[in-house]
């Protein structure tokens, strides 16, 4: 007879620059939890015969900030009384992101997976997905017993990581097997932005992986690029795997490790690149469309604050036409467009609501659309001046999706010039983008890294270290 087994799911899932001065609170996280999260599409897709799944909670919430202390307590704890409600069960998989800064929490991932491997016992085989863009930690590392994360930067393998993790997990409860997890730290830190896998030199060093998955006792070959905008001592990229054969594992981790840090030199951006005026001259003297211009220090899905009116200010300034700015999040502003009403004219300042060390535009706008968004939260607000058309989002969030747009009755496809908070482009934007600019702007995701405060983090890291020198040096999981 087939055993059923039971599998309590969890996690929580953000990404936190340390140089935010905007934290993430209780409001901003999605959480699920129960039935809803099993109902889920996120976790919907799980295969399940011979399981039983415990859903506990799962929280996301869009980059930005440190976590406030109190929410992520408060969320552990819920967390934690889901798994302690469900026991016994034979297996935990923690779908977690990796990059997240709780305020006052050097390794706050290292916390959470610690706080359910004391709750289960050291008995208990523990799977987690991660992003690429996640920092690992050796404390992370001694409480779990598979890991498998994203390969693609964007990341269309969401889906796939997830499924892998899941599989190992099963592959150990069904075979009795006992996979260890070893990994290696590279020094080496830098932008998602300069190490995208449809560009090489990450392209070929992510296409090589599923070889490494084939050698023997390996179960799973993991490249971290790490999370560069947290300054914090665990912070680096690393190698990371999976399998059952210790000498084959260091072989392969080394192997991984070494193949990154001698690219390190080669990484760089896929589009063009400039100051934001370099990239308003280009696209002014384009002759296709749309120009599509990435704003890359306000970036929220890499952790920007989302609210600065820069590029705004700059297109007002040099009287643009036929442009779309999606969006900036001001709540004050969004709440007057609804005061005033669809039609309505009004002076309207826009931009560094959140962080007034950013910057601000004060238009007369025209108030096209508004949508009203669960309690407010979600408001947005389309409006007009001149010949720019912006969308204000009550709450941080990007636009990177042509359903962000649909909702709005708005097309980007349509327009001359598209101005988004982004560093490389979604997996819809990117391919109608003729051409492809990111402007290097100010910012608490500023693609300038060397420039960065780094106060925290290890010594002997690159760029920050260019004549830094490494020599890899696997570890394994105290569970081995």
């Amino acid at each position: 007879m087939t055993k059923t087994h039971r599998i309590a799911v969890g996690g929580i899932h953000t990404e936190c620059s340390t140089y935010n001065p905007v934290l993430i609170r209780e409001a901003d996280f999605a959480v699920m939890r129960g039935e809803a999260l099993a109902a889920s599409d996120y976790f919907g897709f799980l295969p399940r015969e011979d399981v039983q799944v415990l859903p506990l909670l799962h929280a996301r919430a869009v980059p930005g900030g440190p976590v406030e202390r109190e929410t992520y307590e408060t969320l552990k704890a819920d967390l934690l009384s889901r798994l302690e409600a469900s026991l016994p069960v034979d297996g935990v998989y923690l779908a977690m992101h990796g990059a997240m800064h709780v305020d006052g929490m050097w390794d706050a991932e290292g916390d959470w997976i610690k706080a359910v491997r004391d709750l289960v016992g050291p008995e208990m085989p523990i799977a987690v997905s991660y992003d690429l863009h996640g920092n690992v930690s050796q404390r992370i590392v001694d409480q779990i017993d598979m890991f498998a994360a994203y390969r693609t930067a964007p990341h269309i393998d969401v889906a796939e990581t997830m499924t892998r993790a899941w599989e190992m997990l099963l592959r150990c409860l069904r075979t009795g097997e006992k996979p260890f997890v070893t990994w290696a730290k590279i020094p080496v830190l830098m932008p998602g932005e300069r190490s995208s896998t449809e560009d090489e030199p990450a392209k070929s060093l992510y296409a090589a992986l599923p070889g490494h998955d084939k050698r023997p006792g390996i179960w799973s070959a993991d490249q971290m690029v790490g999370y560069v905008w947290a300054d914090e001592p665990r912070g680096t990229a690393a190698a990371v795997v999976t399998a059952t054969d210790a000498a084959e594992a260091e072989a392969v981790a080394r192997d991984l490790a070494r193949a990154y840090w001698e690219a390190r030199g080669a990484f760089a951006f896929g589009p063009v690149t400039g100051t934001l005026d370099e990239m308003l001259d280009m696209a002014a003297r384009a002759t296709t469309a749309p120009v599509i211009l990435a704003e890359s220090g306000d970036n929220p899905t890499g952790g920007g604050v989302g609210d600065n009116g820069l590029v705004l200010k700059a297109l007002i300034e040099r009287d643009w036409q036929d442009a779309l700015i999606a969006g900036i999040t001001d709540r004050p502003a969004v709440d007057a467009c609804f005061a005033a009403g669809v039609g309505a004219e009004l002076d309207l300042s826009i931009g560094a609501s959140l962080d007034p060390s950013g910057v601000s535009a004060t238009a007369r706008v025209s108030v096209l659309t508004l949508v009203e968004g669960d309690g407010g939260a979600f408001a947005q607000a389309v409006v007009r001046t001149g010949g720019i058309t912006v969308v204000l989002a009550a709450r941080r969030r990007p636009y990177h999706n042509f359903a962000d747009f649909e909702l709005l009755g708005l097309n980007p496809r349509g327009v001359g010039l598209l101005v988004v908070k982004s560093g490389y482009l979604s997996p819809d934007l990117a391919p109608i983008a003729n051409p492809n600019l990111m402007a290097l702007t100010e910012g608490v995701v500023n693609q300038d890294i060397p420039q960065l405060a780094s106060l925290h983090r290890a010594p002997g890291i690159y760029p920050w270290e260019p004549d830094a020198t490494f020599t890899p040096a696997p570890v394994r999981s105290a569970r081995a």
